[in-house]
């Protein structure tokens, strides 16, 4: 297990001395990564998005690529197209941004649903259909999509199965006094990902991926979670509760959790920790909740209250 352990420890590390005061964020994404899921970021524009992800592919040696989304930007500059070579004479198929390690999806919601659902496939399955022949992606395959606020201009709202394939969602935000001290004292000519050292390959992130995912959860842990998903399903503030998808990631989740804490079992803690980040994104408040100004986090917080976790000894 030190194997696999010390390397993503290490990536950690790498992540967080570019990204300053976003331990616990840094933390989530990595966990992501090792539940081999995608990560939705809900931030305004400059809080270091591009760059988290571009130090992630470094520390990790993963194939990068980045896609600006703009309402120009076609479903074929994500699945790739096949143009005319004449030195060939025949069709040569030409790959298009998804075939890489890690995407960065910039500003999601600013481009159309036709091509957002471009990536539907190739989240889910890995493989993309083009001109009716499957091509499977590189693995691992993950994605860090990025959406400006709700309402801000030019954007219009993901489609909810776009949104459902994505196995977290966090917020970066603004850094605190200091680390934002320290990166105006920092600033040079030099990039800030240069210093990122590659301490992982892409070999040993599946193998953590492997090893995570065999991690140890019970059936009290089980219902635990299981209850909490149907929860949402249930509660009086929310059109819509969580799918069954949701209850997949949040397993992975919260044994990706477990794993990085150096435990072969999961625990109601785990549980409960990944909770809000798997579940906030597929929530849709109903009128009740507008007419009493209550947010998805206050209603998260209400279900986890409402919840009774399982005895474990004195595990937490």
């Amino acid at each position: 297990m030190e194997k696999l352990f010390v390397p993503v420890q290490k990536v950690i590390e790498q992540v967080n001395r570019v990204i300053l005061g976003k331990e616990r964020e840094v933390r989530e994404i990595m966990l992501a990564f090792l539940a081999n899921g995608h990560v939705l970021l809900e931030d305004i524009p400059g809080v270091g998005k591009t760059t988290l992800a571009l130090a992630f592919s470094r520390a990790m040696e993963l194939e990068y690529r980045r896609i600006q989304f703009t309402p120009d930007v076609l479903p074929s500059d994500l699945t790739g197209f096949s143009i005319y070579r004449r030195d060939k004479e025949r069709f040569v198929y030409q790959k298009g941004s998804v075939f890489c390690n890690l995407l960065l999806a910039d500003e999601l919601n600013r481009t159309s649903p036709k091509t957002q659902s471009a990536l539907l496939e190739v989240m889910e399955e890995r493989k993309v259909t083009v001109e009716g022949i499957t091509r499977s992606v590189p693995s691992p395959f993950l994605v860090i999509a990025t959406q400006n606020p709700s309402g801000a201009a030019g954007t219009q709202s993901l489609p909810e199965a776009q949104v459902d394939r994505f196995t977290a969602s966090l917020s970066i935000g603004y850094p605190d006094f200091e680390s934002e001290l320290s990166m105006a004292m920092g600033v040079s000519a030099r990039s800030r990902v240069e210093p990122i050292q590659p301490v992982m390959d892409r070999a040993l992130l599946l193998q953590a991926q492997e090893a995570a995912s065999g991690v140890y959860l019970g059936e009290p842990v089980s219902r635990y979670l299981v209850e909490l998903v149907r929860a949402t399903r249930e509660h009086r503030l929310l059109a819509r509760g969580a799918s069954p998808r949701a209850t997949i990631a949040l397993v992975r989740m919260a044994r990706a959790a477990a794993w990085l804490e150096g435990r072969g079992f999961v625990t109601p803690g785990d549980v409960a920790g990944q909770f809000p980040y798997v579940i906030r994104h597929r929530l849709l408040l109903n009128n009740a909740a507008r007419m009493e100004h209550m947010e998805k986090a206050a209603v998260i917080e209400e279900i986890l209250s409402s919840v009774p976790r399982p005895p474990m000894g004195k595990e937490r």
